[in-house]
């Protein structure tokens, strides 16, 4: 089913965020919205999302599709282990054993199958995050949407758990749509990369990113 955003419109008082914007994204692709800090990235995601509703035009396929959250903020209940995070969004979904081996296979995908009877509190930033996309990953979506998911942490750690997000998206090739201002990030994980602009948020290039270079890519993106 095609995902679109036609002729959307979203103000806040006297501030224009969308205007007539209009975006179609690629059905199993991972799409990345790039640009700075307060351009409106997160309000376009957060409409698709279903968090915020426009204020004129139109969304086909987004309603109808089951989705999972990544934020920058890892967002896991405290009072729950590892395994209990993951398992907290499947209760209703499946069975309880099929949802704890369902549970299991991703928080062993992400590395904790060792620690999945730790507690958050126990646990360290990247750890956390690992524990955020497990539980994306688990839930019977078909839509992933990202929030600067991987901002706070240091670039070894990054790169662990971005790698670690592209092998469970290969096996799974779920719909992502991600938001980010950083350059390596979007060219480490888009296939499809939306260079944005602001006042109001408008797409200043599509950069179908298979096939090229790093260097075509940063050049690109810097020069759109």
């Amino acid at each position: 089913m095609s995902l679109e955003l036609k002729s959307v419109s979203k103000s806040f008082g006297d501030r224009n965020i969308l205007m007539d914007f209009s975006l179609a994204i690629d059905p199993g692709s991972v799409t990345c919205l790039f640009g700075p800090s307060g351009c409106g990235k997160t309000t376009l995601l957060n409409i698709m999302g279903g968090i915020l509703k426009p204020d004129s035009g139109t969304l086909s396929g987004f309603q109808e599709e089951q989705k999972s959250y990544i934020f920058q903020e890892t967002r896991i209940l405290p009072w729950k282990t590892v395994l209990g995070n993951v398992l907290f969004p499947l209760k209703d979904k499946m069975p309880k054993h099929e949802a704890l081996d369902h549970a299991r296979k991703f928080t062993r995908m992400v590395g904790l199958d060792q620690e999945e009877n730790l507690y958050p509190c126990q646990l360290s930033g990247g750890m956390r995050q690992r524990v955020s996309i497990a539980r994306a990953f688990a839930y019977p979506g078909s839509l992933i949407l990202m929030d600067e998911a991987f901002q706070n942490l240091d670039n070894t750690l990054k790169y662990n758990i971005l790698n670690a997000f592209l092998e469970i998206w290969k096996a799974d090739g779920r719909t992502v749509v991600f938001v980010t201002h950083d350059i390596e990030e979007a060219i480490f994980l888009g296939q499809q990369i939306i260079l944005l602009g602001e006042n109001p948020l408008k797409i200043l290039r599509t950069i179908n990113a298979c096939g090229h270079s790093r260097e075509s890519l940063i050049t690109q993106i810097r020069n759109p």
